[in-house]
């Protein structure tokens, strides 16, 4: 009967072709059992080709039967190195907090809040991205005075990434930038999900503290794919004060919620909450009802971010493209300020007490 360690000499004569050393040092031999006249075990190979590991067990019951004579019957199985998996990329690592700006309809103005509240965001110091998902109806290429400029290529380890466009300290991407002012984008779900895709991954986004993502109204594809693309670091829902608001926000407020999708929502902001007519700017005019977002806060357990006002020189200044929270000493600025704080804490608890989100496997 041969003994373990003549046959331990006898297998470093086998090398493994493609790691160049023998399988004893590499540790790739592994169950082996000796019997009366009678020798099993098992190697490992780095690879699995079928004639790969034919000439491995050809190569041991060769050097086995050169050392200890043919007599001895050589059971060799066969299996290949288990691999490492590797560790799945994050998507955009370097960016602190993505947040999303969402509503259960359109018409609440969640594109203005969005604009306001990024550029209220970098002027505060923060470094402030803003990707446009409204893929149907894009918006804040106009509301951040930008819609002769256009996106420019650079190379960042040899890709070429979409370089987006910055303006009031906010770097833009919106497809807005890739059609005509006039030209209606008529896409399928499936190719407007592709767009949003490169927006996110074609572009270098670099170190963002806040990558603010405008939703398209609704639940539909493009909420879908964003879950399942981004961990999000939560959600914020926009609404108006009057019940037919209030309903779809409930209902866009559920779908970050749910058990397959579980994304925090941060808070919900209240938008044309009052009418202020310039000449009489202490008179507050309750048209589309009042408190009505912030009764929905409470109800639904999440925070009450703020109240935005309806008054001209908001509308006027997202049509002229530069944002309502830079002009000085008036309502709607400080209202935004405000809005911005809240925003800031809401994050920061949020940080503070939930695990990190997790990119949503949606079947």
């Amino acid at each position: 009967m041969a003994n373990r360690e003549e046959i331990i000499e006898a297998l470093k004569k086998v090398t493994e072709p493609e790691l160049k050393k023998d399988i004893v040092s590499l540790k790739l031999i592994k169950d082996l059992q000796i019997g009366d006249n009678e020798i099993a075990l098992t190697v490992l190979v780095n690879n699995p080709a079928l004639h790969y590991k034919k000439r491995m067990q050809e190569a041991v019951e060769f050097s086995i039967a050169r050392a200890l004579g043919k007599e001895w019957k050589v059971k060799c199985g066969i299996e290949p190195l288990p691999r490492e998996k590797p560790a799945k990329k994050r998507v955009l690592p370097d960016v602190k907090n993505i947040v999303a700006i969402a509503s259960g309809k359109g018409g609440v103005g969640k594109s203005t809040i969005t604009a306001n509240l990024a550029v209220g965001l970098a002027k505060k110091g923060f470094k402030v991205g803003l990707i446009d998902a409204d893929i149907y109806g894009p918006s804040a290429h106009i509301m951040l005075d930008c819609v002769n400029e256009r996106p420019t290529t650079v190379e960042v380890d040899g890709k070429t990434l979409i370089k987006p466009v910055e303006n009031y300290g906010v770097k833009l991407l919106s497809i807005g930038f890739f059609s005509e002012m006039n030209q209606a984008i008529v896409w399928r779900g499936p190719m407007a999900s592709k767009a949003l895709r490169q927006l996110v991954l074609d572009a270098d986004w670099g170190e963002l503290d806040y990558l603010f993502i405008d939703m398209p109204p609704g639940t539909g594809d493009i909420h879908l794919t964003l879950v399942q693309l981004l961990p999000l670091t939560g959600a914020i829902i926009v609404t108006t004060p009057q019940e037919i608001s209030l309903a779809d926000a409930k209902k866009g407020a559920a779908m970050f919620q749910l058990d397959s999708v579980k994304v925090p929502v941060l808070g919900l902001i209240e938008n044309m909450s009052w009418f202020t007519p310039a000449e009489l700017p202490e008179n507050k005019y309750y048209i589309f009802g009042k408190d009505g977002g912030k009764g929905l806060a409470e109800q639904l357990g999440i925070a009450f971010l703020g109240q935005i006002p309806l008054v001209q020189s908001l509308r006027e200044s997202a049509d002229v493209g530069r944002p309502a929270v830079l002009q000085n000493n008036t309502i709607v600025a400080a209202c935004f300020e405000e809005l911005c704080y809240n925003t800031e804490e809401a994050v920061g608890l949020r940080n503070k007490t939930l695990p990190k989100t997790e990119v949503v496997q949606v079947k």
